[in-house]
């Protein structure tokens, strides 16, 4: 298949001019999502990166959207700050424009939410090649349509993604972590039910099949040991602690728990949700953010079991058919006539 590399805003608009099927690619961590199909030519964003903007002092910055997450984070930290959605395959080489354009959060957006709640804004080419913004640089900018938000999740549907903006928090002094195994499913959704209705700023609130909760906190050093004998007697039990937990939660948000699995997809979950899921055949899986997001490595008998259930699913690894099921053709079917009229871009 053709490949193509701009590296500016106008090499990018020429080329939405001059192809007629184009495939964004970022760093290439989500393979199902930047393969190009027959008569597609590849839009490799990999020379556009690098940040623009940021006041470390605002909370704010801007990026290309072709920029590493790696790199992105490095700087963050040097400031003390990060990107509280956690995005995954960060080690893999995530982009900030592919993150945005598949729509994924990682384990801590149990505490402050996931990526949609920091995006604030986006530049990008449309399917004629012209250069739309939606929302801005900084957070009290809330002018013109959200297409930023409407980014989120598309799979590049809409345009090309050229530069965003985005809000970050510090990152917290210090971190915790209980483990708790429970007795089965059942009880650990009871449990997990409870802890969703209390004031405790978890971190991370997630299920490890069939029974085991991981729950991090963070915070100051000297508050961190308290909030953890609070959370062990609302408990009733005493768990395992992890004090040294960085490098465990890394290995989370970078889906190494999916490591062997042929076809990986995240899956939207809920708490009333998880015990169908949990009767289909999944091979290695984690709930994330209470229960509410499911990352999962499967067969291909797995994934036939998604679809012939109707759950909702995006594949991130091993399949061809990435989206199921469609977006709702009411409200994505005129937004994709005004920005891509002549259909240069796919829809999954």
């Amino acid at each position: 298949m053709p490949e193509i590399f701009p590296s500016s805003l106008e090499e990018v608009r020429e080329a939405v001019r001059t192809h007629p099927r184009l495939r964004p690619k970022g760093g290439g961590s989500k393979p199902a999502l930047s393969s190009p199909q027959e008569g597609e030519t590849l839009l490799n964003l990999s020379g556009l990166r690098g940040i623009l903007e940021y006041a470390p002092e605002e909370f704010v910055f801007t990026a290309y959207a072709g920029t590493p997450l790696k790199e992105l984070e490095e700087t963050l930290r040097a400031h003390g700050q990060y990107l509280p959605f956690h995005p995954p395959l960060v080690e893999q080489g995530a982009t900030l424009g592919g993150t945005v354009a598949a729509g994924l959060s990682g384990p801590m957006r149990e505490r402050f939410g996931g990526l949609r709640d920091f995006i604030l804004g986006v530049r990008f080419v449309d399917g004629e090649g012209r250069v739309v913004r939606g929302g801005g640089k900084v957070v009290k900018n809330a002018a013109g349509f959200p297409f930023h938000r409407l980014m989120v999740g598309s799979l590049g549907a809409f345009g090309v993604m050229v530069e965003l903006s985005f809000k970050v928090f510090p990152y917290p002094r210090a971190t915790r972590t209980l483990r708790v195994g429970l007795a089965h499913t059942a009880e650990a959704l009871a449990v997990l039910q409870d802890l969703r209705t209390l004031p405790l700023d978890l971190l991370a609130l997630d299920l490890v099949p069939p029974a085991t909760l991981e729950i991090r906190l963070g915070g100051f050093p000297e508050s961190l040991e308290k909030r953890v004998q609070r959370l062990q007697s609302l408990l009733q039990r005493e768990g395992e602690v992890l004090r040294e937990d960085e490098a465990h939660w890394e290995g989370v948000r970078n889906l190494a728990f999916l490591e062997g699995s042929p076809i990986w997809v995240k899956v939207p979950s809920r708490l009333d949700l998880i015990p169908h899921l949990e009767s289909l055949p999944l091979g290695p899986r984690r709930y994330l953010a209470g229960g509410d997001l499911l990352y999962a490595g499967l067969e291909p008998h797995g994934l036939k079991a998604l679809r012939d259930g109707g759950i909702p699913h995006l594949v991130l690894r091993g399949a061809q058919e990435v989206l199921f099921p469609s977006p709702p053709e009411a409200f994505f079917a005129p937004i994709k006539r005004a920005l891509d009229p002549k259909g240069r871009f796919p829809l999954g």
